[in-house]
C-alpha cells in the first residue's frame, strides 16, 4: 500500500522526527515505539483512506464493463449522495419560493435583477439574475459562489459573459461570504453540523438548486433542456453535488475544484472544509473522481487553473484522463471535455467563453452559435451596489443546527441501556473490547510505587505511550485510569493533582494504582504540523476531524476506543481489584471518560473537571474554543453528555464544568446534572478539590 511518507518525502525535515536510542542504562526511560509518534495518526488515516480509494477505483473500473453495470454504479453513487441531502427544502415536489424583487440595472447588452427569495426557512438566497437583452425565452445558467461573495470579479464577471452569449444566469453569496456571513462560518460553523450527523454541504446545495425552481417560475426562462450549472473552487464542488442529485441539470462545467481525492485531500492532508468532508465519504468509496464519472453521460466541461496554487494541475490532469476515459468507456466521449486554461485559481473569462461554446452544443443545441465579440475587457465589472440584495437572513447554519439539535432533544430515548448502546455505536464498539498487544518496561520505585514505562498497541499502526504507576505492597489495590488531552505527564509533575489522588507519599485506604495514557493525537503523540496548515482555514485539529469524519470513524471515536483498551489492560493485571478501578479525565479527556465508562458499564465510578458540560452549548456558542475534532460527528442523533453521565451505574463527580467558550458552565448547564441522582457536581477544580474527590470515590469503594 502507499505509504504518506514515500509519497510526501520532501516533508521528511518538517516537525518531529525520534532519535535513535544508544543508552539502555536508563531503566525508567520510556520505550521506543514502533512508529513515529507525531506522524502516527496522520499515516494511519492516510492508510485506511487509501485503501477506500483503491476500492472506489476497482468499482469505477468494473463498472466499464458493460451498460448495466455502469447503470448500477451511477445509482449507487447517487444513493450515498442522497443520504447526504435527504429533506432539502428545493426541487420540483416543492411549490415554487415567493419572490421579493430589489432592484434592476440595465446593462447595455444585458441587465441585472436582485431578487431575494428562501430555501431554509428564514435563509435569504440574495439572487443576481442577469438577463440578456431580447425577448427570450433564454436558456438558464446557475453559477454557484465559491469561496468569496458575488461581487469578486471571479463571480460576477462569468454569469455576466453568459447573458451577452444570450443565457440568463444566477448567480448568489454562499454561506459565510458576502450578505450571507452572520453564523455562516463554513469553517466554524459547518463542523459543528457533524454533531447532528448532517453535511454543512447541504446548505451550498439547497441553494443552487432553489435557484432552479426560482428559474422555473420566469417565463424569459427556458428549461425545456434542462439547466447548466457552473462554478469554481466550493460553486464547482456545489456544481458536482447538484449534478448528482438533480436531473434538472443538465449540463455541468465544475472548475479549479477537484482532484483525486487520494491526491490532495489524503496524501497532501488538505484539511479543505467541512463540506466536502461528509461523514463516512470515504468509506462509501466516493472520490471526487466518482463524481465526475457517475455523471456520464451528462455533458461536462471540466475546468482548471495551470497556475491554481491549490489544486494542483498535474492531479487535476490525471483525474479529467480519468473521467475522460470512462466517458469514452460509455460512448460518451464526445460529452466530456478538459480546459486547461493559463490562470490561477479563478474562473476567468477565457473559461466562461469555453463554457458559452460548450453550452451552445449541448444545452441549445446549436454547436456553430457565434459567442460575443469583442475582448474580454468589454465584460466589466458591476459595482457592488449594482448586486446588493438587502437581504438579511433571521436563520443561518448556526441557528439551524441548534434548532434540528433541539428537535432530536425533545425526541430522545433517555432510558440508561438506550443511552449506552447508543454511545458504543456512535464510537465503532462492536462487543467485548480486545486486550491490546503491551510492552511494559522494568519497575523503577517511587516512594510507595512502582513506575513502569509503557506501550499499549491496541490495533496495527497504534501506539499508546502510557506510565503505570503500581502500588508496591500487596494485591488487589484499586485503580485509576485517566486521560488528558494535555498530556499523560501534565498532572503527575512536582506532586500535582494525580500524584495527591493515588496516595503518592501519604498512602492511606484510598491509595491506587495509576494508569495514566496518551491517546491517540494527544501528548506524545500530537501530529506535527504539515504546510497546508500555515492556511488560516488549516489546523491540525481541522485535519484530523474533517479527514476522520470522512473516513466514518472520527478521531473522538478512535481516542475512545483507545481508552477502553486501556481500561481492558488494566482490568487484565492480577494485582488490580477490577471491582474498583476509576475512570478519570479532564478538557477533552472527561469527554473520554465518560464515554468509556457508559460503554464498559463496570467501573466503579468517574471524576472529571474541566470537561464540556454539553455538546448542545457547544453549538450554541458563537465563539468556541475548543478543538475542532471535539465535533462528535452523530452524537446528538442520540444522547449528549448529560444523558450520557445520567446513564452510567456508578457514581459521577463532574467539578468545574465549561461552556464552549471555555468559561465556567452557567445555571442552565448546570441544572442538567443536578436532576441526576448518580451525578454530584462541584463548581470549582482547584487541584487539591479534585484530588480528594477522587480520593472520596476510590474510598468509597471499599468493600464493595
Amino acid at each position: 500500500m502507499m505509504n504518506v511518507n514515500e509519497r510526501f518525502v520532501h516533508l521528511n525535515n518538517l516537525g518531529y522526527r525520534m532519535a535513535k536510542r544508544t543508552s539502555s542504562s536508563v531503566s525508567q526511560r520510556s520505550i521506543l515505539p514502533r512508529v513515529d509518534l507525531r506522524e502516527m495518526m496522520r499515516q494511519h488515516i492516510v492508510d485506511r483512506g487509501l485503501a477506500y480509494m483503491e476500492q472506489a477505483q476497482e468499482r469505477r473500473q468494473l463498472a466499464q464493463r458493460g451498460p448495466a453495470v455502469a447503470a448500477a454504479y451511477r445509482q449507487q453513487v447517487a444513493a450515498t449522495l442522497r443520504e447526504y441531502y435527504a429533506d432539502l427544502p428545493a426541487g420540483p415536489h416543492l411549490p415554487p419560493p415567493p419572490v421579493s424583487p430589489v432592484s434592476t440595472f440595465e446593462q447595455g447588452e444585458y441587465r441585472v435583477e436582485n431578487v431575494v427569495f428562501e430555501s431554509w426557512p428564514g435563509w435569504k438566497i440574495n439572487a443576481s439574475v442577469f438577463v440578456p437583452s431580447g425577448t427570450g425565452p433564454f436558456p438558464a445558467v446557475v453559477f454557484p459562489c465559491g469561496h468569496g461573495p458575488k461581487t469578486q470579479e471571479t463571480h460576477q464577471l462569468p454569469p455576466a459573459y453568459f447573458a451577452k452569449a444570450g443565457y440568463i444566469a444566477v448567480t448568489f453569496d454562499s454561506p459565510m461570504f458576502g450578505e450571507k456571513g452572520e453564523g455562516n462560518d463554513h469553517f466554524r460553523d459547518g463542523v459543528r453540523h457533524y454533531l447532528i450527523g448532517r453535511t454543512s454541504s447541504r446548505f451550498f446545495v439547497a441553494d443552487a438548486l432553489r435557484c432552479i425552481d426560482y428559474l422555473e417560475t420566469r417565463t424569459d426562462a427556458d428549461l425545456s433542456r434542462g439547466v447548466a450549472m457552473t462554478g469554481v473552487s466550493g460553486g464547482g464542488t456545489t456544481t458536482l453535488l447538484c449534478g448528482a442529485l438533480d436531473d434538472r441539470v443538465a449540463v455541468i462545467g465544475p472548475s479549479c475544484c477537484v482532484t483525486p481525492a487520494a491526491d490532495l485531500d489524503i496524501v497532501q492532508c488538505y484539511a479543505g472544509c467541512p463540506e466536502t468532508h461528509q461523514f463516512g465519504r470515504y468509506a462509501m468509496g466516493l472520490d471526487e473522481t466518482d463524481l465526475l464519472c457517475a455523471s456520464s453521460p451528462k455533458p461536462c466541461l471540466l475546468m482548471a487553473g495551470t497556475l491554481d496554487t491549490v489544486f494542483h494541475i498535474e492531479d487535476t490532469r490525471k483525474l479529467a484522463e480519468v473521467a475522460a476515459a470512462y466517458y469514452a468507456s460509455e460512448e460518451a466521449g464526445d460529452r466530456f471535455s478538459f480546459f486547461a486554461d493559463e490562470a490561477p485559481h479563478s474562473y476567468s473569462l477565457r473559461q466562461a467563453r469555453e463554457m458559452a461554446r460548450f453550452l451552445n452544443r449541448w444545452l441549445r443545441g446549436e454547436p456553430d452559435r457565434a459567442l460575443p465579440r469583442g475582448a474580454d475587457k468589454d465584460v466589466a465589472p458591476l459595482a457592488d451596489k449594482e448586486l446588493c440584495c438587502h437581504s438579511h437572513s433571521e436563520s443561518h447554519m448556526r441557528s439551524l443546527a441548534i434548532s434540528e439539535a433541539d428537535t432530536l432533544a425533545g425526541n430522545r430515548d433517555r432510558r440508561p441501556d438506550i443511552i449506552r448502546q447508543a454511545a458504543a455505536k456512535v464510537t465503532g464498539v462492536t462487543g467485548e473490547v480486545a486486550l491490546p498487544e503491551s510492552e511494559i518496561g522494568p519497575a523503577f520505585q517511587v516512594i510507595a510505587h512502582d513506575w513502569h514505562a509503557l506501550m499499549l498497541r491496541p490495533e496495527e499502526g497504534i501506539e499508546l505511550p502510557a506510565t503505570w504507576l503500581r502500588l508496591r505492597g500487596g494485591t488487589l489495590f484499586p485503580a485509576i485510569l485517566h486521560v488528558d488531552d494535555r498530556g499523560r505527564h501534565r498532572l503527575l509533575y512536582k506532586q500535582e493533582l494525580l500524584t495527591s489522588a493515588m496516595g503518592f507519599i501519604i498512602g492511606g485506604e484510598s491509595a491506587a494504582h495509576l494508569l495514566t495514557v496518551d491517546l491517540r493525537g494527544w501528548g506524545d503523540s500530537v501530529p506535527g504540523m504539515y504546510p497546508y496548515e500555515m492556511a488560516s482555514w488549516g489546523g491540525v485539529d481541522r485535519y484530523l476531524a474533517y479527514a476522520s469524519a470522512a473516513l466514518g470513524d472520527g478521531i473522538m471515536a478512535m481516542r475512545i476506543r483507545d481508552a477502553l483498551s486501556s481500561l481492558a489492560w488494566l482490568r487484565s493485571r492480577p494485582e488490580v481489584d477490577g471491582k474498583r478501578i476509576i475512570v478519570t479525565g479532564c478538557g477533552a479527556g472527561s469527554v473520554v471518560a465518560l464515554h468509556a465508562a457508559a460503554i464498559d458499564g463496570r467501573v466503579a465510578g468517574v471524576v472529571t473537571w474541566h470537561g464540556l458540560s454539553s455538546f448542545r452549548h457547544l453549538l450554541g456558542e458563537a465563539n468556541y474554543t475548543c478543538s475542532a475534532d471535539l465535533f462528535m460527528p452523530n452524537v446528538l442523533r442520540h444522547y449528549d453528555l448529560p444523558d450520557l453521565a445520567g446513564s452510567l451505574p456508578c457514581p459521577v463527580h463532574v467539578c468545574g464544568m465549561v461552556d464552549g467558550s471555555g468559561q465556567p458552565a452557567g445555571d442552565g448547564e448546570l441544572k442538567l446534572y443536578r436532576v441526576l441522582p448518580n451525578v454530584q457536581i462541584d463548581t470549582e477544580a482547584s487541584s487539591p478539590q479534585v484530588a480528594e474527590c477522587i480520593r472520596e470515590m476510590i474510598a468509597s469503594t471499599a468493600g464493595g
